[in-house]
């Protein structure tokens, strides 16, 4: 993972960290003053969570024999906090993984906002959806003659997912979700990038 990811996840790490910390100390000293609060800061409002899932590239292989892959396993970290019960704004920093394609290597990372909202099916089981966007970082290496353009690029591109969550503690869920990602690549317009995932939430 590149600097400038490295150092959007540590500011997501450490802003949601510090809501949860901040958010403990207002419900301990001033409980009636808690209650009044937005629920954005009530405890299980907020979460981190980390995924694994396999990125389907969907990319052109250029022409020649050369050896091609489509998918690769992929790593997300994310952080979040409800507005209210339905609604609420989510981080992430996404390492989509490398796939061998044209000779050389396609990589690509990128770092997510999203709007995020749920619906509540029962008390441990809720339907995910957000919408957003994706600044990303693609690196495309290539053999002559493969067809396939070598180079970098970054910008912005949609983003949206759906998903599952259930809860089996308190504070632990796991979830099942499917998220596309439009990024930009050298020589191309936006390619699409889908990535199915399993991963565990940790609510505070």
């Amino acid at each position: 993972m590149n600097a400038p990811l490295r150092r959007a996840l540590a500011v997501c790490c450490t802003s949601l960290l510090a809501l949860g910390a901040s958010s403990a100390a207002l419900a301990q000293s001033s409980p009636t003053g808690w209650d009044r609060m937005t629920s954005m800061y009530k405890p299980g409002s907020s979460y981190i969570g980390f995924n694994v899932g396999r990125t389907d590239y969907s990319l052109g292989n250029g022409t020649g024999l050369f050896r091609s892959d489509q998918t690769a396993t992929s790593y997300g970290l994310n952080a979040g906090a409800y507005f209210n019960n339905y609604l609420g704004l989510e981080l992430g920093v996404n390492d989509f993984g490398d796939v061998a394609r044209g000779g050389g290597t396609t990589q690509a990372y990128g770092f997510n906002v999203s709007l995020i909202g749920k619906l509540p099916l029962s008390p441990s089981f809720n339907l995910l959806g957000k919408v957003g966007a994706t600044y990303g970082r693609t690196e495309v290496s290539s053999s002559p003659g493969s067809g396939v353009v070598a180079g970098k690029e970054d910008g912005f591109g949609p983003s949206y997912g759906i998903g599952a969550e259930y809860l089996f503690a308190p504070n632990v869920s796991a979830v099942v979700q499917y998220d596309e990602h439009w990024l930009k690549f050298v020589g191309n317009d936006r390619e699409r990038l889908g990535t199915a995932s399993v991963g565990l939430r940790y609510r505070f």
